[in-house]
């Protein structure tokens, strides 16, 4: 992490906006880079004034949801086929993508927005969901939901609280975590109720 935010603050200019985008965009494709990471250094540079915040949200955004449009127009326009060429395999074994689907088959879209603050699920299910022609529009109102509570948040508190830069991290991993866990724990309620309502309603 200080590596990539001594090689973006060498830059000036429009470099490090195109940076944080380049790199986003290849983390929404995969790339093994935790987007956690470059969101925190996207908030760093803002923190030392080498970027405009306000400018570098919009830039994380954009590099963000364009990143997972691409893999989930991947899954929609090749398929498995994508998944032979030497790079994607790698992303995208048949492990993986066989666990996606059987959760999007169980949960629905709901996956979606859970998956974006999971690095190792994030790739798959974008893939899964275009591949299973989930309407792209769906797609984006899930996955920018999601985008839109963590790229703000954490590009923001790392601007306002860059000199507790160690602590931060921490917490907004275990942030991210809470996260999670509350959106699975409404899923679970959600399917109890609705489980027992039906079952409810079976009986004569």
């Amino acid at each position: 992490m200080e590596e990539l935010l001594n090689f973006a603050q060498s830059f000036g200019g429009m470099m490090p906006y195109v940076l944080v985008f380049v790199v986003l965009l290849a983390c929404g494709l995969g790339l093994p880079i935790p987007e956690d990471i470059t969101l925190f250094v996207a908030g760093m540079l803002a923190y030392y004034g080498k970027v405009n915040v306000v400018a570098m949200v919009i830039v994380s955004m954009a590099g963000v949801l364009i990143g997972d449009s691409s893999i989930f127009l991947l899954g929609a326009k090749y398929g498995s086929e994508i998944t032979k060429k030497p790079f994607f395999s790698k992303i995208l074994t048949p492990e993986r993508l066989d666990n996606v689907k059987e959760k999007l088959h169980q949960h629905g879209n709901k996956v979606i927005f859970v998956s974006r603050f999971m690095p190792g699920l994030r790739a798959p299910t974008f893939f899964c969901a275009g591949s299973l022609h989930l309407p792209y529009k769906v797609f984006l109102l899930y996955d920018g939901l999601a985008a839109l509570i963590s790229v703000p948040l954490i590009v923001w508190v790392v601007y306002h609280f860059g000199h507790l830069a160690d602590q931060v991290y921490n917490a907004i991993r275990d942030v991210e975590h809470l996260i999670v866990f509350a959106v699975v724990a409404a899923i679970a309620f959600i399917a109890g109720k609705w489980y027992l309502h039906h079952k409810k309603a079976s009986q004569p």
